[in-house]
């Protein structure tokens, strides 16, 4: 992989981990789409070191008063009173199936999706979720009551949705996609949907990079690759960072349903696309 695929890949990855289109789908099909080798564990880091960049600078004075109330939580041993420790509460709670999920799943959807087993095949699985996901999105847009903010959100709402979360390990369907769509079935606002999304997302996406760059300091970091990291690590987060921005405020004022329409329109394509090259 040269500079220029690293930055194509980071940018499409800051687009794609926080717009409900799924990133993992993407940086599955881009690379085939174009012939290019799987990017391999070192940029894989990098990705996720840049996304999770991306939503800590954002996020970062919501995640200081959520770690301020736990440590008032910690005192007073009044949880639920304190509406920072609260959301930090959900949050743990939330982010457990994910957890669950990728220990037990994470290495044989690796193995099917991103190291050759499953082929096209693997391609069109993603494609049908893609598609499948985007119904899901449009149903909860005409069901959502809209009525719901983040300071209205439960300890059960976090299980829903860190159940949706879970799924997201299969490409195509989305970490942004599955919560938020989970959220508006709740009754959640779009924007505060999407913001309880991202905040559930930051201890998925370190849990992840953590085990990912364990992995990377056992291996090393070859010399050569280090400037290709580097420009990974750069475009997700800056991307990452301005992704988030632009969908906070898209949701406010306007539905998801621009990215139903590109999630069925791209599935559709990447699905004929497959099986074209299948029976040829």
């Amino acid at each position: 992989m040269g500079v220029f695929e690293a930055i194509l890949l980071g940018v499409l990855q800051g687009l794609t981990e926080f717009l409900p289109i799924s990133s993992s789908a993407h940086l599955l099909i881009v690379p085939w789409l174009l012939g290019w080798p799987e990017p391999g564990l070192a940029f894989s880091v990098a990705l996720h070191l840049g996304t999770l960049a991306a939503v800590v600078t954002y996020f970062w004075r919501d995640l200081l008063a959520m770690a301020a109330g736990l440590l008032r939580g910690l005192k007073t041993r009044r949880w639920t009173a304190d509406p920072d420790a609260r959301l930090a509460l959900i949050i743990a709670i939330g982010s457990i199936p994910a957890a669950v999920a990728g220990f037990l799943g994470s290495d044989a959807l690796d193995a099917y999706f991103h190291s050759g087993g499953g082929g096209d095949r693997a391609i069109m699985v993603s494609a049908l979720l893609l598609i499948g996901l985007g119904l899901l999105l449009a149903l909860a847009e005409w069901l959502a009551r809209h009525r719901r903010d983040l300071s209205d959100v439960t300890a059960w709402d976090g299980i829903v949705v860190g159940l949706a979360q879970a799924l997201a390990l299969l490409p195509g369907v989305s970490r942004s996609g599955s919560t938020i769509t989970a959220g508006l079935f709740l009754g959640l606002r779009r924007d505060a949907a999407a913001r309880f999304s991202f905040l559930l997302g930051v201890p998925a996406v370190a849990g992840a990079g953590l085990l990912e760059g364990i992995d990377l300091l056992r291996a090393g970091l070859p010399a050569e690759e280090r400037l290709i990291f580097a420009a990974g690590t750069i475009s997700a987060a800056v991307v990452g960072y301005l992704a988030i921005a632009f969908l906070l405020r898209f949701l406010q004022r306007h539905s998801a349903l621009v990215f139903v329409w590109y999630r069925l329109v791209l599935g559709t394509a990447v699905l004929a696309l497959a099986l074209w090259r299948a029976s040829g």
